[in-house]
């Protein structure tokens, strides 16, 4: 995928084993965030940031929503330990993560950031290394100079 491009439709587990529809969900602009590991200090983190800084997002029109290999019940437990509220969607098979070029040479999720618009298409790629994350202050000054509604 590449920005501009329309993402397809995809459906996929929340960590309490809620259906969570792609398309359903895109009367706000949808912030999918690959990441490697349940229960890493830089992924807990990430995820933790996000978290605490979720409404800055709701005031874009942005639905934070997670995405990693790992099945429900890790989902589960892990948004349980770092008070993680939005969606974790389980990808179990790897289809979606494959769709966004999410997976490493070692079969796990790459750390990725992909904004898609309430219009379907891509409109931010962030590729970051695995040790590191954007910090949300960092990735909402992006988002806004990108004047996205």
């Amino acid at each position: 995928m590449k920005i501009g491009d329309i993402v397809p439709d995809f459906t996929l587990p929340d960590q309490n084993g809620k259906e969570f529809n792609l398309y359903q969900n895109l009367d706000k602009n949808i912030l999918l965030i690959f990441y490697p590991k349940d229960n890493t200090l830089v992924c807990s983190n990430q995820l933790r940031d996000y978290q605490i800084n979720i409404e800055k997002f709701f005031n874009l029109n942005i639905k934070p929503v997670a995405v990693n290999i790992a099945d429900t019940n890790s989902h589960k437990s892990f948004c349980e330990e770092i008070d993680v509220r939005f969606p974790i969607l389980s990808d179990g098979d790897k289809k979606v993560s494959k769709l966004f070029d999410a997976i490493n040479f070692l079969g796990m999720n790459k750390r990725l950031i992909v904004l898609v618009g309430k219009d379907r298409k891509v409109k931010l790629i962030r590729k970051m290394l695995s040790i590191n994350y954007v910090s949300s202050d960092e990735l909402i000054k992006e988002i806004i100079s990108l004047s996205i509604n």
